[in-house]
């Protein structure tokens, strides 16, 4: 880019410029720490330390069974999914907070696959994130001979879409190289050959504008513990367009997904509303805590957070491309700052070692099987002078071989 800052003093100006710089200061971040990998987990928000008190020591502590009614805790799977309901584009009542990203893809697949009886084909592409291709593969499996899953590289995919599919599958934000899909384009090839479409928001919620309902979505999953900042292991949530509420019946009939489930009844009544899609009791602590990073979400501006996202982009491969040249770094995300989400991928044939250098000198990324570097930008609390001071640490860690030591090349168990 041509206005490529040329000094770190150039990025620090930009900093005090920021109109999302104030956002930082609600995150527990330790000094002197780099953190470039809120698209795995999100920082903690301060108010959530406070709200966790507040739900164990007054909510459950005190209120012991009776905070169910006194504090609500019966409607909070409606409530925080109303929350997010229009950070991805969707209306109040068609999200519900439940389970994991996995448990609920497989919930409203089985469903989706029950909406168009007949048809026997699943569509995804190969390198979706794991859990998704896992769980569709679990599907084919338990429906054995009704359904298949078939998938292709992205610049064939259409060509696998037809009049017998039931349902397409994809995520929005590719989780190794951040490609975006186009949404609208692929929702509407499904919806053009009678087919359902399903995207997984998991990178996407808080990091791109999401509309779901502009494009006419029919399904969505997503996370909690990225961008939304809802804490490690933070429950999942679903999207279920009013339109498919009706004959929605996804195969995980659990109690709090009954239409009275305090009536005891033998016999499974599905709930009118979005409330079907959930099953088991809900996980107080772990949505009481998402509440708190999804509304510090919702406060901000998405176009703000996009626009940030992108320079933040920009300058990290600039930057790179000039101070690691010749170092063996490949860009893996899209060059077109519209066509990527809020990382950047690099790949290079040491890239674990590389992040752990890096990590050594607490600047936090992240490394993907089998040659991805990957550098996550959360615009409420990145600033730009991290991605030089980041540029900068990586061109010493390769200038030096820094990251050609034993310690930097043991594989942990998560990377």
């Amino acid at each position: 880019m041509s206005d490529t800052p040329l000094s770190r003093d150039d990025l620090v100006d930009l900093d005090q410029d920021d109109p999302l710089a104030h956002y930082r200061d609600q995150f527990e971040l330790e000094e002197g720490l780099i953190y470039l990998d809120g698209n795995s987990l999100g920082a903690l928000p301060k108010a959530a330390k406070t709200r966790v008190a507040e739900l164990v020591e007054r909510e459950w502590g005190q209120g012991l069974i009776r905070s169910w009614n006194t504090h609500d805790w019966i409607s909070l799977p409606e409530r925080v999914g109303d929350k997010i309901a229009p950070i991805i584009g969707a209306a109040p009542g068609e999200v519900v907070v439940a389970d994991s990203t996995s448990v609920n893809l497989f919930k409203l697949a089985a469903a989706a696959v029950r909406m168009r009886p007949g048809r026997h084909k699943i569509v995804s592409e190969p390198g979706n994130f794991p859990t998704d291709l896992y769980i569709l593969q679990g599907l084919e499996a338990f429906l054995p001979g009704e359904i298949r899953l078939e998938t292709a590289p992205r610049e064939r995919l259409e060509t696998l879409i037809d009049e017998d599919t039931a349902l397409v599958v994809l995520t929005h934000v590719h989780y190794k190289s951040g490609e975006l899909f186009d949404m609208a384009a692929i929702t509407a090839k499904a919806h053009e050959v009678g087919a359902l479409m399903l995207w997984d928001l998991s990178h996407s919620a808080g990091a791109v504008p999401v509309d779901l309902n502009g494009v006419d979505a029919d399904f969505a999953v997503g996370c909690g513990y990225k961008y939304l900042n809802g804490g490690p292991g933070a429950p999942g949530y679903l999207f279920v367009a009013k339109r498919h509420q009706a004959a929605f019946r996804q195969p995980l009939s659990g109690w709090f997904g009954h239409a009275e489930p305090f009536a005891m009844r033998d016999d499974y009544q599905p709930a009118p509303t979005i409330k079907r899609g959930l099953c088991g009791t809900t996980g107080v602590l772990a949505t009481g805590v998402l509440e708190v990073g999804v509304e510090l979400m919702a406060s901000a501006d998405m176009a703000l957070i996009r626009a940030k996202s992108q320079r933040l982009g920009e300058l990290f491969i600039s930057l790179v491309e000039r101070h690691c040249a010749g170092q063996g770094f490949a860009l893996a995300s899209p060059r077109d700052a519209d066509r990527r989400g809020s990382q950047v991928s690099l790949t290079h044939e040491q890239g674990f070692a590389i992040i752990q250098a890096l990590i050594a000198r607490h600047i936090i990324g992240d490394f993907r099987a089998p040659n991805i570097l990957r550098f996550g930008f959360t615009p409420l609390y990145t600033r730009y002078v991290d991605i030089w001071d980041t540029v900068q640490a990586l061109a010493n860690i390769m200038a030096t071989r820094e990251w050609d030591q034993p310690e930097f090349k043991t594989i942990t168990a998560v990377t």
